[in-house]
């Protein structure tokens, strides 16, 4: 993966912003390109001041979005016809239907937004939303939000690692480096709300001190 981005980041450096776009909106529309290989390469290179990274994460974002929207169509076109046709594998392509749709009804923004952040989803959720029909203007909402995290936290992260991201990704992979700082970030929240619940209850008990426990009879 490591040579991977080093090869993405040297056409990033070449071509730059224009690249960057291109690549994240093909990546985005199904075609299976490293989209976001390339956003953390055009991070990488913000990091060391050869792009600026208030350029990087929009553009990534518009990408990411456009991509979308343009495989939503495809999907919505002629993904049934794909799925339906007859031919190899029509049970499996006809099964994805069924269970697609269900699944996008109920389901549809969560697949849409954290898809973003799944390889495999990544490239084909905007197909199956616009197969599955989906309504447009729920998907355009939650692919936008989704387009947007995306591109923020995967291309601050690369960037403020820095030139320490290259060995960290090398040694434990992108996705198993967010996992590590999901952990942490999970494991302060849960710390917090422990601390904030044992305050709420240790100021229950306080104003509960100078009650009466019983009432005394009235004096004779």
């Amino acid at each position: 993966m490591l040579a991977a981005i080093v090869d993405v980041k040297h056409l990033v450096a070449v071509f730059g912003y224009p690249l960057l776009f291109l690549i994240v909106m093909s990546e985005s529309g199904g075609v299976p390109v490293p989209g976001e290989t390339g956003l953390i390469a055009a991070a990488l290179l913000a990091s060391q001041g050869k792009l600026s990274i208030e350029a990087v994460i929009p553009l990534a974002a518009a990408g990411a979005i456009v991509g979308d929207n343009v495989g939503y169509l495809i999907g919505r076109k002629g993904g049934r016809w794909l799925l339906q046709r007859p031919g190899p594998f029509l049970r499996q392509r006809r099964e994805v239907l069924r269970v697609g749709e269900p699944f996008f009804e109920v389901h549809g923004p969560k697949a849409v937004f954290f898809g973003r952040f799944v390889l495999g989803l990544r490239v084909w959720a905007s197909w199956l939303a616009g197969a599955t029909r989906m309504r447009w203007p729920s998907f355009v909402v939650w692919n936008a939000l989704g387009g947007i995290a995306w591109a923020s936290a995967i291309g601050l992260a690369a960037y403020f690692l820095g030139h320490s991201a290259g060995g960290a990704i090398e040694a434990f992979g992108f996705y198993g480096l967010a996992a590590v700082l999901l952990a942490i970030l999970s494991a302060v929240f849960l710390h917090r709300r422990h601390a904030r619940a044992g305050g709420r209850r240790r100021g229950a008990e306080l104003r509960g001190e100078g009650a009466p426990t019983e009432r005394e009879p009235p004096g004779e």
